[in-house]
């Protein structure tokens, strides 16, 4: 289980969330500038909270008291908006970037990886000579090549035609189900919050106004016209 309850003070507001989620995907929605990137960030240890707690299972992210958990110590995969590859590596290379243990047990999950998002054909390319969808699929392996406990996922699909959108959000629905952690996913499209998400939470000015799980969706989608 991740337990989030922080307090960050912002340039035009102070972000104050609190919630908790299972191995469930959640995805955080609300217009630019809400604090659903800040929030990401503090999960992952890039940006420090002033005050609150951050747990994932029996593990502290952070606390009040104590020095904060190194992001290299938190496990977590992370897909930036803009894939964050590196242009001077091939494929395979940025897909094994951070993986510390590289030994048969690794190989294989990676090879597990690679089948099923289709991209063992991209190995020896480098990033600038495949499509956004390719780098989107190649991030997405390299997050998941660590084996994290939790993957947080900054507006992945949002620089990708239509076609290829769909198609990775069904990537990413299946590889939830193979997976089984935590997926928290930042977006600011309607469809793909009520496609992707098992939770959606409406940020406005750093405080979520309304958390709508599948079941309950169908009464509350006029949130969504108030908060795009």
């Amino acid at each position: 289980m991740l337990e989030v309850y922080i307090k960050k003070k912002l340039s035009h507001f102070t972000l104050e969330t609190g919630w908790t989620m299972n191995n469930e995907i959640v995805v955080l929605f609300g217009p630019s500038g809400s604090g659903k990137t800040t929030i990401l960030n503090c999960i992952a240890g890039l940006e420090k909270p002033d005050t609150g707690e951050i747990r994932l299972n029996e593990q502290i992210f952070f606390h009040d008291h104590q020095p904060p958990l190194p992001t290299q110590q938190r496990n977590i995969g992370y897909l930036f908006q803009d894939y964050a590859l590196f242009p001077h590596m091939s494929v395979e290379k940025n897909i094994h970037y951070g993986v510390r243990k590289k030994d048969s047990r690794q190989v294989n999950l990676i090879n597990q990886i690679l089948d099923v998002l289709g991209i063992e054909h991209l190995l020896k390319k480098y990033p600038r000579q495949i499509s956004g969808g390719e780098k989107q699929r190649v991030a997405l392996a390299r997050a998941l090549a660590t084996e994290p406990s939790i993957l947080l996922l900054d507006e992945p699909l949002s620089a990708l035609d239509e076609k290829t959108r769909v198609e990775c959000q069904d990537e990413l629905l299946r590889l939830h189900q193979i997976w089984q952690i935590p997926f928290i996913i930042v977006t600011h499209d309607k469809q793909e919050a009520e496609k992707l998400g098992d939770r959606i939470l409406f940020l406005k000015r750093g405080e979520i106004i309304e958390d709508v799980t599948k079941e309950t969706e169908h009464s509350s989608k006029r949130h969504f016209a108030v908060q795009c």
